[in-house]
């Protein structure tokens, strides 16, 4: 067979990517709601390397406004593929379908594949799936991409000669409109390839469209909208158009939908009287964060890291490493740099798998049920008084995950105020890599209690917050943020197999890091520990406060004293973890021989809390939540900012918003707990009293932002 290539074209949460990894094997996280998936992907067919499957952007209709719309749009009409795979959820037909009326217009062959069939099946609704196939002349199936079911019959149709044959006949949208779609089409036609002409018709139509067309083209377009409205009594053509299409929709579906739903509310319907009730919702979602992070952290995870860290790494790995060594007669330097630097660094970062891997099995399990769409609707009126968009919330959830992502996932903000805000306050809500760390010190000064790491978690959120409102008072961001529009999925049981797939691709993704950058890392801090200058000449050191570490971290400590800690440890530490935040970590465990703990682990801690006290400590730790974050974080900030200014104003911003927010919880806390007034107080209570007035006084002017419309009607 020839090669084939087909796109795979969806809305949002539809089960795009589970059908993408049903025909290809492949392992793309899953997620039940919208925004998952950015970035178009590909793969090949399983068995079948001459055909490849491309996963678009989920969408809900191909007016090119957000990122996602354009990716899809542009892969669409500039790289055509041979069909089309247009998946649609079977429990919300008419909605889905109005971007398939958009791609009949491309005039590529197309596979309707229907899903959650087995769903529709529970509700006691079928679809007549060969009646509308002959509607609309193209192949229908009915499918369910999560149990597998008929994915055969549409791979047939994958590895059928006919599938990239099918024309059918164009759809028609009434006299008026298709005169209108036929000047368009006389005025467009220098500007686009012949096939594509009628699909740019339509979308030429749209408000401000521009793109090939000469200014005498927008003029003459211009012209025909305000004739089209003027002779329909002010009707808005693109809402007739959208109109007609909903209309088209009604002619194609009737009387191939069989049975009805029952007239007892659904059991979604039922949970969502509950979990998003007005005066429960927030209660409920902070009750579930505590309950995610206290088993993951301080019940189950700690049982799993207590044995990791002393038994795994305290007790077997360096036993049977030093007897190796011992037995091959390593050098005694090298011995050193394996045992101290490599075991002792990286085994106090690997020690926290099992705390990250049961914390990313839950929120797998919460994002594929559905759960974490209600949230990001509940956050969306909130978030909107905070000056934040409502779709910033799933970048902020996915950035739990870890930070690369979740900046990743602002593309699909439209407003670039707005994205560009998102892409800067993402990292304030701790991801993976800061579990060791809110782990290490949720041990260490707290004696290991359950409410640190949720508290943690929501002071990420009260940065977002509190810097939201900063920042939207601000003349770069000054205006109302831009609307959220969105569709709740039905609860469903997630696979095991999907949530240990997503589990696994996070946890992995931790242990490279932690077989690369954190080895590398960890190599170059045991060597400027272990070497520096004693009695004037280059040696390797007795004392560890002679090495370069410690001279260098002694450079900086100055800067931290007013944030309750000035140790050189505590700064050579804040600067790894710049590499990687699980270098924080990996540093106190070199430093303080992590590696050899006993078992209960009460030696680490000891030295923590000695280097740190209790105000110290959180206030350490509250910097290191909050500033900049690892060096792969910066990239993919600098990549979604594509600007040198845009990034440093972020990493600026991130660097004085952790210093000030450490600052003042450890000035205020020193005062309240000891009575001790002094000049840094003062400097505490006047940034206090200067951010509340930057917050409450009135905006001189503020912008108004007329939302982008899509053309689909609510």
């Amino acid at each position: 067979m020839s090669k084939r290539r087909f796109a795979l074209v969806g809305n949002p949460n539809s089960g795009k990517t589970t059908l993408f990894n049903a025909l290809t094997g492949s392992n793309q996280f899953i997620g039940n709601w919208p925004g998952v998936t950015v970035e178009k992907k590909s793969g090949h067919l399983i068995g079948h390397p001459e055909v490849e499957i491309l996963d678009l952007p989920g969408l809900y209709s191909l007016a090119a406004n957000s990122l996602e719309e354009i990716i899809a749009s542009k892969e669409l009409t500039e790289n055509p593929p041979d069909a089309i795979i247009n998946i649609v959820d079977g429990t919300n037909l008419e909605r889905n379908l109005y971007m398939t009326t958009q791609l009949f217009d491309l005039g590529i062959p197309l596979i309707l594949v229907i899903n959650m069939a087995d769903e529709l099946r529970q509700e006691g609704i079928s679809i007549d799936a060969d009646k509308l196939s002959k509607r609309i002349g193209y192949p229908v199936v009915a499918i369910s991409a999560l149990k597998g079911e008929n994915i055969d019959k549409l791979i047939g149709h994958l590895l059928s000669p006919e599938i990239t044959q099918n024309h059918p006949a164009k759809t028609d949208y009434g006299a008026d409109i298709e005169a209108v779609i036929a000047q368009a089409f006389g005025i467009i036609k220098p500007s686009f390839p012949e096939s594509q002409l009628r699909y740019w018709s339509f979308r030429s139509l749209e408000p401000g469209f521009k793109q090939n067309l000469d200014q005498v083209q927008q003029l003459e377009l211009q012209r025909l909208q305000e004739d089209y409205e003027s002779s329909h009594e002010g009707d808005d053509l693109e809402s007739s158009i959208a109109g007609l299409r909903y209309d088209k929709i009604d002619q194609l579906v009737n009387g191939t939908i069989h049975g009805s739903r029952k007239g007892e509310l659904s059991f979604s319907d039922r949970v969502d009287q509950i979990v998003t009730n007005r005066w429960l919702a927030l209660p409920i979602f902070v009750l579930v964060m505590v309950i995610v992070y206290g088993i993951s952290i301080t019940t189950l995870g700690t049982y799993l890291t207590d044995w990791t860290n002393e038994v795994l790494f305290g007790e077997i790995v360096p036993g049977f490493v030093s007897s190796l060594l011992e037995r091959m007669s390593v050098a005694e330097w090298l011995q050193s740099l394996i045992l101290d630097g490599i075991v002792a660094g990286v085994g106090a970062v690997l020690g926290f798998v099992p705390q990250m891997l049961v914390l990313f099995f839950m929120l797998a399990f919460l994002e594929a049920s559905g759960y974490m769409a209600r949230i990001a609707f509940i956050m969306d009126r909130a978030f909107r008084k905070w000056g934040l968009s409502g779709k910033s919330f799933i970048p902020l959830l996915v950035g739990s995950g870890c930070s690369v992502p979740g900046i990743m996932a602002s593309r699909t903000i439209e407003e670039e105020s707005d994205r560009r805000m998102t892409v800067i306050l993402t990292s304030f809500i701790p991801c993976g890599a800061k579990l060791p760390v809110i782990a290490l010190f949720a041990g260490a000064i707290a004696g290991d209690a359950l409410w640190v790491a949720p508290a943690a978690y929501f002071l990420g959120i009260a940065a977002v917050i509190l810097s939201g409102l900063i920042l939207r008072k601000t003349p770069r961001f000054k205006g109302d943020p831009s609307p959220f529009v969105m569709e709740l999925p039905p609860y469903r049981l997630p696979g095991l197999k999907t949530i240990l797939r997503s589990t696994w691709e996070r946890g992995w993704s931790f242990i490279k890091k932690a077989g690369t950058i954190i080895l590398l890392s960890s190599i170059v801090i045991w060597a400027l520990l272990r070497f520096g200058v004693e009695n004037g000449s280059l040696a390797t050191v007795e004392v560890l406060g002679n090495s370069f570490m410690a001279r260098l971290g002694s450079l900086i400590s100055w800067m931290f004293r007013p944030l309750g800690w000035d140790s050189w440890q505590a700064a050579v530490a804040t600067i790894t973890g710049l590499v990687a935040k699980e270098n924080v970590v990996n540093t106190f465990g070199i430093l303080f021989g992590y590696a050899e703990v006993s078992e209960t682990g009460t030696e680490i801690w000891a030295n923590v809390a000695q280097h740190f006290g209790v105000l110290g400590g959180f206030s350490f730790l509250i910097f290191n939540l909050l500033c900049i974050p690892c060096f792969a974080a910066i990239g993919a900030i600098k990549r979604e900012m594509n600007n040198a200014g845009w990034t440093w104003f972020a990493l600026i911003y991130q660097s004085v918003f952790a210093y000030a927010v450490s600052f003042v919880f450890y000035q205020i806390g020193n005062w309240a707990l000891t009575q001790q007034f002094s000049f840094m107080t003062i400097l505490a209570i006047l940034v206090v009293l200067g951010t509340i007035y930057f917050l409450v006084r009135p905006e001189k002017q503020k912008e108004v932002r007329t939302p982008q419309r899509n053309g689909v009607r609510a």
